[in-house]
């Protein structure tokens, strides 16, 4: 026969569960637990096992037992858990890859009714076809004004309609509908909020980044940085090539406007007053020759062809009419 524990005993228990995992784990998953169920996360916790823990609890004793493991053991880090706790959350502690595990956490989702009161995660749609109902249910329709007719017995729905907005409450109505119609348009299951890694706290969109993104966001930043540098005239590393390059811009178009010369601008100056002397010699084009005249007489050559034949054939023709 099972001991029943008492209140204080199961916080005892509690207390040295959650002291245990945050001496044994450094990776923490902060997970939104709203509309799961206990069997959906008995079988989160058999997906996750072996190298993951789930653990739920209420969120004041989390922070206790958090502000009690803190000054017991000076791991203050620890302290940036306690406003991820908010809501109706759990802790999923992991050795793994991250975003190996959030995926699997995400992959336990169980379909679930609308019911009245719910905000909608999602827009619900009803599509147009027939429902199977019989056309006593047609008023039914009309108070949410859903078009139908009816089509061999049964109602039928004309056209698509925006059932409900996402973010919006679920009527009696709606839901009622979406009851006769047998449809579960949401799904819930375990939602990565927040990730916490030996002290840090990130949003798990960073865990899907790839080093694409981290090279394109790198050189954004780097272009912000020259982009200031340069409107306040301040060198900087990323500015300094722009500043010197400008810098031989106006040198050079100061060589360029009088007497002065350096050593960089004597091409510039060269090319200015001869451009010919730049023309490469393979496959060149002379200046002043239009380059299109050689393909103009090619198609003037075809054209002369077909011609010739054509007198040709006319001539043995007349030679034998």
């Amino acid at each position: 026969m099972a001991v029943k524990l008492t209140k204080m005993q199961k916080k005892v228990n509690y207390d040295a569960k959650l002291s245990k995992f945050l001496d044994h784990y450094t990776q923490i998953l902060v997970v939104g637990a709203d509309n799961v169920g206990s069997n959906q996360l008995q079988n989160i916790r058999h997906g996750l096992r072996g190298e993951s823990v789930v653990l739920m609890g209420k969120n004041t004793m989390m922070k206790r037992t958090i502000r009690m493991h803190a000054e017991k053991t000076g791991n203050k880090n620890i302290l940036n858990l306690i406003p991820l706790l908010v809501g109706n959350v759990g802790l999923v502690f992991t050795k793994g890859d991250l975003k190996e595990v959030s995926e699997v956490v995400a992959k336990y989702k169980v379909a679930a009714p609308a019911r009245v009161g719910l905000i909608a995660p999602i827009d619900v749609v009803v599509p147009p076809g027939n429902t199977g109902l019989d056309p006593s249910q047609t008023s039914f329709f009309q108070v949410l004004n859903i078009p139908t007719k009816i089509n061999k017995g049964t109602v039928e729905i004309v056209t698509p309609v925006d059932l409900i907005k996402q973010g919006e409450k679920v009527g009696s109505s709606e839901a009622a509908l979406l009851t006769k119609l047998g449809r579960k348009p949401f799904s819930y299951g375990l939602i990565v909020q927040s990730v916490y890694e030996n002290g840090s706290v990130f949003s798990p969109e960073v865990l899907y980044l790839t080093e694409d993104d981290l090279a394109d966001k790198f050189a954004n930043g780097v272009a912000q940085v020259a982009a200031f540098s340069l409107a306040v005239n301040y060198p900087s590393l990323a500015a300094s090539p722009h500043m010197i390059i400008n810098g031989y811009k106006n040198l050079l178009s100061l060589a360029v406007a009088t007497d002065y010369s350096f050593k960089h601008a004597e091409k510039v100056e060269e090319y200015l007053k001869d451009p010919s002397k730049f023309v490469s010699v393979a496959g060149a084009v002379p200046v002043g020759v239009d380059s299109s005249a050689p393909a103009a007489a090619e198609k003037d050559e075809k054209k002369e062809e077909p011609e010739e034949s054509s007198e040709e054939e006319g001539g043995l023709m007349g030679l034998f009419d």
